[in-house]
């Protein structure tokens, strides 16, 4: 059970972490320091986790990976968006 729980709290702070990012980019229009290279295989390296979570059923791993997911594609959309 404890490692449930310490699964739960890495997964919340790991995922709200991007929004900080979100905002600032939303705020300024600025993405000129974000690489789109880092984006598009941090994207990629979430969605295998994603796959990987849903394939052992890990509840922790797949919440955490469909959040983040979402929140790097954001970014991923900003930085394209705002060249």
């Amino acid at each position: 059970m404890e490692t449930l729980i310490i699964g739960f709290i890495a997964s919340i702070l790991t995922t709200i972490s991007f929004i900080p990012q979100i905002v600032t980019i939303y705020k300024t229009k600025d993405t000129k320091s974000i690489s789109l290279k880092m984006y598009l295989l941090f994207c990629s390296g979430i969605t295998l986790w994603l796959i990987y979570g849903l394939l052992k059923k890990d509840l922790p791993i797949i919440l955490a990976n469909s959040i983040t997911l979402i929140l790097s594609l954001i970014i991923l959309s900003m930085k394209l968006k705002y060249k």
